[in-house]
C-alpha cells in the first residue's frame, strides 16, 4: 500500500454558531469573517504540517481546489504545490486537483504542472476534477457543460504535453490559433493523472477506459459507497478489454490516531463532528445543481451525501467508514479490513481535521507514519495476494 498525506487546509478559526445565520460556509458566509492575520498563521502551520510528512516517510502529499469557502484555503492549488516544491525532498506532489471545466484556458494548467514537474525533477501527480457542484455556482460555469468541458480540456492538456507544437486547436469551448508549451513535463509523455470523484459513473467508465486507465480516487463517501464504485471500475475495466490493477484505485479517508481507542475517541470528537457539521454543511441544491449529474450518477452520489444537511456523530461516521479513528492496532485491523473488500492500493489519509490543532496534528501524522504505515506498506488486496502467488 502506498500513502499520500491528504490535508485540506481549513479555516480552523470558523465561527461555529455561523450556522445559525448562514446555511452554509461555502459561497453565503462573508469574507469579512476571514481574518488575515490568523490566515497566515494557518497556511505556514499547515505547510509545515504537509512537509513533516516528507520527513516521516509518506510516498506523497496531496492539495487541492475549492473555491470561496472556509472549508478549503487552496482556492489555487498550484501555489502551495509550488511552496511544496522546493522544501520537500523525495515525496511525490497530488495536486488534486485543478477544476478543468472552470477554466477559461486550460492551457495554463499544462503550463502550470510542467513547471511543477520539471522543478521537482519528476515528483508530480496531475489531479483532474470536475469540481463538486457548488464550484459551478462560484464561477459561473454552466453545470450541464461540465462533462463536455472537462473532457475537451483534458484532451487539450494531453496534446499539449505530448504533441509537438505549434499546432491549432479547435473545439466546442477552447480555441488556439497556437499550442506551443513552454516547458514540456520532466515526465515523459506526461505526469501520471489521478482522477478524484464523488461517484459519477460517467466519470468512472471514462477514468477506466482501457486507453486511459488513470487512477481512481474515492472522496467522502461511506464504505457501502466505497465498495460499489471500487467494483464498478473494475466492471468497466473489464468491459474496455483488462484487468484493473489495484494500483489504480484510491480512498481517501479521515483518519485519527492515539495510544488507546478511548484516547483516540476522546480527543478526536469535537474537531470531526465540527469538521462533518460546520465545514461540510451544504444545501443539496449547491452540491447536486441541476444538470451536473446524469439521472443514474444523481441518485447514486445524492444517497452518499444525504447526511450533509442534518448532524452527524462521530460514532455513525465510524460505524459508516467515514472516520477511522483508534489506537494503532485499530487502525490498521480496519485499513486492512476495507483494502480487502475495496481492492485499493493507494491511500489518502485525510490526518488534520475541522480544528484539529497543531500538537494533536503531529501526534496523529507521527503515530500513523511510525504504528500504521509499515504494517501495512507490503500489503495488497485480498485479490492482489492471489494472484501474486499464481
Amino acid at each position: 500500500m502506498k500513502f499520500f498525506f491528504f490535508h485540506l487546509m481549513p479555516y480552523a478559526d470558523l465561527d461555529p454558531d455561523y450556522d445559525k445565520t448562514y446555511a452554509t460556509d461555502w459561497l453565503l458566509y462573508p469574507n469579512s469573517n476571514y481574518d488575515p492575520q490568523k490566515g497566515a498563521e494557518l497556511y505556514n502551520r499547515y505547510l509545515d504540517e504537509i512537509e513533516y510528512a516528507d520527513a516521516l516517510g509518506f510516498d506523497g502529499v496531496c492539495v487541492n481546489e475549492h473555491h470561496q469557502t472556509a472549508y478549503g484555503l487552496m482556492p489555487t492549488p498550484g501555489v502551495l504545490a509550488g511552496a511544496l516544491s522546493r522544501r520537500t525532498k523525495t515525496v511525490k506532489i497530488a495536486v488534486l486537483g485543478r477544476a478543468l471545466p472552470l477554466l477559461n484556458n486550460p492551457l495554463t494548467v499544462a503550463e502550470e504542472y510542467a513547471i511543477l514537474d520539471n522543478i521537482t525533477r519528476g515528483r508530480l501527480v496531475a489531479g483532474f476534477v470536475r469540481g463538486i457542484g457548488v464550484e459551478y455556482h462560484a464561477s459561473g460555469v454552466n453545470p450541464t457543460e461540465s462533462h463536455d468541458r472537462f473532457h475537451e480540456a483534458h484532451d487539450l492538456i494531453l496534446r499539449a504535453w505530448t504533441q509537438p507544437g505549434p499546432f491549432p486547436f479547435e473545439g466546442k469551448y477552447y480555441h488556439f490559433d497556437y499550442v506551443n508549451v513552454w516547458p514540456r513535463p520532466y515526465q515523459q509523455p506526461h505526469p501520471p493523472v489521478w482522477i478524484p470523484s464523488q461517484g459519477s459513473s460517467e466519470t468512472i467508465r471514462w477514468a477506466s477506459a482501457k486507453e486511459r486507465r488513470y487512477v481512481y480516487l474515492q472522496t467522502f463517501s461511506p464504505v457501502t459507497a466505497l465498495f460499489r464504485y471500487m467494483d464498478l471500475y473494475r466492471e468497466e475495466a473489464r468491459k474496455s478489454g483488462y484487468e484493473a490493477s489495484s494500483d489504480q484505485l484510491g480512498w481517501s479517508i479521515t483518519t485519527y490516531v492515539a495510544k488507546t481507542d478511548d484516547e483516540a475517541l476522546k480527543e478526536a470528537r469535537p474537531h470531526i463532528e465540527f469538521f462533518v457539521n460546520k465545514f461540510l454543511r451544504m444545501p443539496m441544491e449547491m452540491l447536486l445543481p441541476p444538470g451536473y449529474l446524469s439521472l443514474s450518477s444523481m441518485k447514486g452520489v445524492a444517497a452518499a451525501k444525504a447526511s450533509l444537511g442534518r448532524k452527524r456523530t462521530m460514532e455513525e461516521l465510524i460505524e459508516n467508514g467515514q472516520f477511522i479513528c483508534g489506537s494503532p492496532e485499530t487502525v490498521r485491523r480496519r485499513l486492512a479490513e476495507y483494502q480487502d473488500r475495496a481492492g485499493f492500493n493507494l491511500l489518502l489519509p485525510n490526518l488534520h481535521f475541522g480544528t484539529l490543532p497543531a500538537d494533536l496534528t503531529r501526534r496523529n501524522t507521527e503515530l500513523f507514519a511510525r504504528e500504521v504505515m509499515p504494517a501495512l506498506r507490503e500489503r495488497l488486496p485480498t485479490g492482489a495476494r492471489e494472484k501474486a502467488r499464481t
